[in-house]
């Protein structure tokens, strides 16, 4: 991999900071130079919350610009939209959880849900791939970033960054019960379905 600009998206209390961290010292592991920097906002009030990952020697600067990054990263669907029409390029990557966590407007009538429908529409149109994530099994709302993770490793949307790179990151995180259940749900979800 020479260069790859990763956008992260979600909502405050899902885990974008701890995704983002396990990201940038997985990469790190896997012996990737690699930039990144957190906005968190109104986080805790439930706002929205973003992080910038640039792996490769050509990010000197740790922020994407508008519509210039290669996957999106997004842990809540009104969110995933957002980062689709605000950062990701044409012919890019999302890949999001298929949660719904309403925004504002949304609460207030001021704007409409996003639909699947919206991002397969726009993904379409921009020759973007998509891939949505869902858990039917029961999940505690904090660990859907793990499952989120799982699948990138499981379709190996970093190439170069492998499953020990990824529990090593978590290592470096976490520890006790907390590592051995996100370790747990991390390899069950990597693991290929067929």
């Amino acid at each position: 991999m020479t260069h790859l600009d990763i956008y992260l998206t979600g909502v405050g209390g899902q885990g974008i900071g701890l995704l983002s961290e396990v990201l940038l010292r997985a990469a790190d592991h896997a012996g990737f130079p690699v930039k990144g920097v957190d906005t968190h906002g109104l986080a805790q009030r439930g706002g929205v919350v973003v992080s910038h990952i640039r792996l490769g020697e050509s990010a000197h600067s740790p922020l994407i610009s508008t519509q210039n990054a290669d996957m999106v990263i997004a842990l809540e669907r009104h969110e995933a939209f957002r980062g689709l029409n605000g950062y990701l390029k044409d012919g890019g990557t999302l890949i999001y959880y298929d949660a719904v966590w309403q925004p504002l407007d949304v609460r207030l009538k001021v704007a409409g849900e996003v639909t699947d429908q919206m991002i397969r529409e726009q993904c379409g149109n921009r020759n973007i791939e998509i891939c949505k994530v869902f858990r039917d099994a029961p999940l505690n709302p904090r660990m859907q970033n793990i499952v989120l993770l799982a699948h990138i490793n499981r379709r190996k949307l970093i190439t170069g960054v492998e499953t020990d790179h990824y529990i090593r990151a978590m290592g470096d995180l976490m520890e006790g019960e907390m590592l051995a259940r996100n370790v747990h749900l991390f390899r069950e979800e990597s693991a290929d379905p067929g």
